[in-house]
């Protein structure tokens, strides 16, 4: 076993590790709990960013609901590395925050956004803070060493304030600011005669994919649509730059997020590179015979979960059996260069959906979307589309 594995495992373990995340939180949680110090959470607002608005508008109900004392810092955008493509994530961004507006029945308010208790106006003083403290994006709320992205991770700091005792009043506790939307299964629209196409933009690198598998398998399942997975090579094989603190934060959100859905995580061993390589090889083969699923969630469950080394061939070759595979289709599979253009064709298609990244979602007819958490509006799309 390399140097490189024996790192990646213990670094994600370490990381991602329950034991030290409760170890964290009593230590970074020491000062408030003797009086030093009060419950402090820091926003960091970036002034061009649509999530910070949607973010902002809400905060003066965190304030009344808990005993905290709120600091909120003005960032800069984003460098290249935290944000790659920016002129598509612009775009992107002003859609997706008109979406969860909607949806929470949330309209930002600047006037509320003045009133806020500003600690720091000057955005590269805040910028300073923010690396200090480990994140890079504005739109984001820490609390004793813990960082929560948006709208869409609230409802994770709502929980933890309540497990400190940090509520005001007495009695059950409220319902959270923005709960997470929820899967609804419609059973009505899932016996619709049309059979609509579900493209599933993947990576075998990415964590948030493997989050994503069962419930767009379940989704298309349940709703007659014909799942197409759209491969890609990672941003990092791309060209494009992924820093160490956004690392970090996707693996420690990823946990988080994967405790929230029942799913295994932590176990990592970074595919990046041959493996990754040789595993498309095997997608693009496993998809022609119809096992293209079982094998994506074979291979993500074995290197985000178990801590395959999936640079190891025997270790490689049982991800695939256990898809359903036999050996000899995969050793053709990796004689055969067809997932390159595949996989070329899949970035070019996805990049003129107007999106850069994975997990992405594509119902036909429809807007595409990205995000694992954004799985509630393609089963909108695909409700819509059924009753066409």
């Amino acid at each position: 076993m390399s140097l490189r594995v024996l790192v990646s495992r213990a670094f994600s373990r370490t990381l991602t590790s329950p034991t030290r995340r409760d170890w964290m939180r009593g230590l970074k949680s020491l000062p408030r709990r003797i009086g030093v110090q009060p419950a402090r959470v820091d926003y960091f607002h970036d002034d061009a960013d649509p999530y910070s608005h949607l973010l902002a508008a809400v905060l003066p109900r965190l304030r009344s609901r808990y005993h905290i004392e709120l600091r909120c810092h003005r960032v800069s955008p984003p460098d290249a590395a935290a944000a790659p493509d920016a002129a598509r994530l612009r775009v992107w961004s002003v859609r997706d925050a008109q979406r969860l507006a909607a949806h929470h029945a949330l309209k930002p308010d600047p006037g509320a956004i003045a009133a806020l208790p500003w600690i720091t106006t000057d955005p590269r003083r805040g910028s300073e803070l923010r690396k200090r403290l480990g994140h890079y994006l504005g739109a984001t709320l820490h609390f004793e060493g813990e960082w929560y992205w948006g709208i869409d991770r609230l409802h994770h700091l709502e929980s933890r304030l309540r497990a400190a005792g940090l509520g005001v009043g007495v009695g059950e506790p409220e319902a959270h600011i923005a709960p997470p939307p929820r899967l609804r299964w419609d059973a009505q629209s899932s016996h619709a005669t049309s059979k609509p196409a579900l493209h599933f933009f993947c990576s075998l690198r990415s964590p948030y994919t493997w989050l994503a598998v069962e419930r767009a398998h379940r989704l298309a399942g349940h709703y007659g649509a014909d799942l197409k997975l759209r491969f890609v090579l990672p941003m990092v094989m791309r060209g494009l730059p992924v820093g160490f603190a956004k690392r970090k934060y996707i693996l420690l959100d990823a946990k988080r997020e994967a405790e929230s859905l029942g799913l295994p995580f932590g176990d990592v061993v970074d595919p990046v590179g041959a493996p990754v390589e040789r595993g498309l090889a095997v997608l693009h083969r496993a998809i022609e015979v119809g096992l293209g699923v079982q094998y994506l969630e074979s291979f993500l469950r074995g290197v985000f979960a178990e801590g395959v080394d999936a640079g190891e061939p025997q270790q490689f070759a049982r991800l695939g059996v256990r898809a359903g595979l036999g050996p000899e289709e995969i050793t053709a599979a990796l004689r055969d260069a067809a997932w390159r253009g595949e996989a070329e064709r899949n970035r070019e298609e996805m990049l003129a959906c107007g999106l850069w990244g994975v997990p992405s979602f594509r119902v036909d007819g429809c807007d595409a979307v990205w995000g694992q958490d954004r799985l509630w509006v393609i089963e909108q799309d695909l409700c819509r589309v059924a009753s066409r």
